[in-house]
């Protein structure tokens, strides 16, 4: 399970130092080389919660070997494609694949791990190898780029998912469809389409201002599709819902999603701007600025290893709060970056805190908003921990990226500079980055509960670890 999510994680940022090669290799025009990130994205995020539901009701190691062999077929046929429009599609059944593999592999390790000790050491090497992902699949685009071709970037993904599919028919149990349940077709359409849209609406706003004609209706159409589909979901009673908006009501689960929205969302973006100022300030090759990302692969890996040993004692608020807080400071130091800086005085210091703050950061929401679930939910609850990972990422990028680029011109104007104004937008970017990382602080202090309350409920520490806030007994009735 691990292998697949972290499969899933990478993939999304190993093709970044490898577009201008893909630029060149297949003659994307500037305008639409941006769709080689987002028609994964689209598809990947629009999909989440129906990929997640049909886990539950089709069966859990179905999906995830079914998505496996789907995203392996289309990594291959991407290392082969002539054109740039056999490249948009190779990208959106990658995100077919990936909208099945990720969310059935979260609710397999939640339903096959015991709950307790057993299940908080195994989502800590699940959310450790969620954080490290992104930073691994810039580097390993580096390394592939430079020494390979822009094509391994897309080949290296087969063997990782043929894997997966192997461990997966040997290693999980076989498991049952869920007998009588029904998926819930409508509901799937107005959720998909409706995510679909806002993702749509958002990761354009590189091509069509906010306030343009284009983006305002694409996110009126994703609001009213999107309030459709509540509608639908809490009305039904012939199907089972995709979405138990119950759910979203316990505050553990609520509160991990909405942390876990704000985290990624300043995460994304900083990995953004940082692989940007390697690139075009320091003048990093793209073997070299993929490797800068190893301290931050370091920080992430030590973080979630302390987040999983102290996570039984603790409890998840206790964590978070610290941990949100250090991703933030972690941040709002790379902020200072200077157009005369160098890897040491401006990369590794805050690279080392910021990644440590993340990794802090992954492991408990993923506890929260999955633990003490009964079996046929688990899907459900892990595309929507997805969802809120993808959606997160796609909005806070396409936020701050509009931020930098409208500062960076300002800069310009000013007279500064080209480096000068691209180095004063990225640390905009970047201290804004840390600004989101301090309210996702704030949400873990307000909305989740702390451990108080677990005592009271008669939550022993290690049902606590789990982050669901009630008993167990209530969560089986």
């Amino acid at each position: 399970m691990a292998l697949a999510q972290f499969t899933v994680t990478m993939v999304m940022s190993i093709v970044n130092v490898a577009l201008p090669a893909i630029r060149t290799g297949l003659g994307f025009d500037p305008d639409q080389l941006s769709w080689v990130i987002n028609a994964y994205s689209l598809v990947f995020g629009g999909l989440l919660l129906l990929g997640g539901r049909a886990a539950d009701v089709y069966g859990q190691r179905r999906l995830l070997v079914g998505g496996a062999l789907v995203f392996a077929a289309a990594s291959l046929g991407g290392a082969l494609v002539q054109n740039p429009a056999e490249m948009i599609v190779a990208r959106v059944v990658q995100g077919l694949g990936a909208a099945a593999m990720a969310p059935a592999a979260l609710a397999v390790l939640t339903t096959t791990q015991r709950e307790g000790r057993e299940r908080t050491r195994a989502l800590g090497v699940y959310a450790a190898v969620s954080a490290v992902g992104g930073a691994a699949g810039v580097l390993a685009g580096g390394l592939l780029t430079e020494y390979g071709g822009w094509r391994w970037v897309m080949l290296v993904n087969v063997p990782m998912a043929l894997a997966v599919v192997w461990l997966a028919l040997r290693h999980v149990p076989r498991g049952a469809a869920a007998g009588r349940r029904r998926l819930d077709v409508l509901g799937g359409i107005l959720g998909t389409g409706g995510v679909g849209l806002l993702v749509l609406g958002v990761v354009r706003t590189n091509e069509y201002a906010w306030t343009s004609a284009v983006t305002l209706g694409t996110l009126a159409g994703a609001v009213v599709l999107l309030f459709a589909f509540v509608v639908v979901e809490t009305r039904s009673s012939t199907t089972d819902p995709l979405v138990r908006f119950g759910l979203l009501a316990r505050r553990s689960v609520g509160g991990a999603n909405l942390f876990m929205l704000l985290v990624c969302a300043g995460q994304f973006a900083g990995f953004y701007f940082v692989s940007l100022y390697l690139q075009q300030v320091l003048e990093m090759k793209p073997v070299a600025a993929g490797t800068a990302f190893l301290p931050f692969c370091a920080g992430m890996i030590t973080g979630s290893a302390v987040s999983t040993r102290l996570l039984g004692t603790l409890g998840a608020k206790a964590l978070l709060v610290p941990g949100g807080l250090v991703a933030a400071a972690g941040f709002g130091w790379f902020g200072m970056i200077s157009s005369s800086g160098s890897f040491l005085t401006d990369i590794l210091g805050p690279s080392l805190v910021a990644g440590f703050g993340i990794g802090v950061c992954f492991v408990p929401p993923t506890g929260a908003a999955t633990g003490g679930l009964p079996p046929h939910e688990a899907g459900m609850a892990s595309a929507l921990l997805n969802s809120a990972r993808q959606i997160g990422g796609a909005i806070g990028l396409a936020v701050l990226v509009t931020v930098q680029v409208q500062h960076t011109k300002d800069g310009l104007g000013a007279g500064d500079t080209p480096k000068e104004a691209m180095t004063s937008g990225f640390g905009l970017g970047l201290g804004l980055a840390g600004a989101i990382m301090a309210v996702a602080a704030l949400v873990a202090a307000v909305v989740l509960p702390g451990r108080a309350r677990d005592a009271a409920a008669g939550r022993t520490p290690a049902q606590a670890a789990d982050g669901t806030g009630v008993p167990a007994t209530e969560v089986r009735r």
